[in-house]
């Protein structure tokens, strides 16, 4: 399960970036609503989604139970993404999650039944939050793009 993980997350790797960078910055940029993210902000929401997980993906592998979580509004709100360059946005989620598909690539089997717990008090397994990951960002990359 987790190449076929990996597989999509580096498919999206090489797909999306040019699709976003065929949206105009006004459209990248432009809120549906004041309470509604831009597509420049679901795609820093998915920038800092890619920080937390990766603290997932590494400490639930040498701390017992770990539990991370965060508050996407806030986060959303406070990194700021609507004042960064589109141009930017991309070729840091393009980066990041490429970094990601390696780290993932080299744990080892016997650690995807680590587990960590969620904020709702859940425990989930590591091979559990990276599927849900790449599933993650499918979702809210498919708002943004068809592919």
């Amino acid at each position: 399960m987790i190449n076929d993980a990996i597989n999509r997350l580096e498919y999206l790797c090489d797909i999306i970036p040019q699709l976003l960078h065929e949206i105009s910055e006004e459209e990248f940029s432009t809120k549906p609503s004041p309470e509604k993210w831009s597509k420049k902000e679901i795609l820093g929401h998915l920038i800092d989604s890619a920080t937390n997980n990766h603290q997932r993906f590494v400490r639930v592998q040498f701390e017992d139970c770990p539990s991370i979580w965060y508050d996407q509004d806030n986060w959303v709100a406070y990194s700021r993404h609507q004042q960064v360059p589109k141009e930017q946005l991309i070729a840091f989620w393009a980066s990041y999650n490429r970094y990601l598909a390696i780290l993932l690539s080299h744990i080892p089997n016997e650690n995807l039944q680590c587990t960590c717990r969620m904020r709702d008090g859940g425990v989930v397994t590591l091979n559990f939050l990276i599927d849900d990951y790449v599933a993650h960002l499918e979702h809210h990359l498919g708002q943004m793009v068809v592919f």
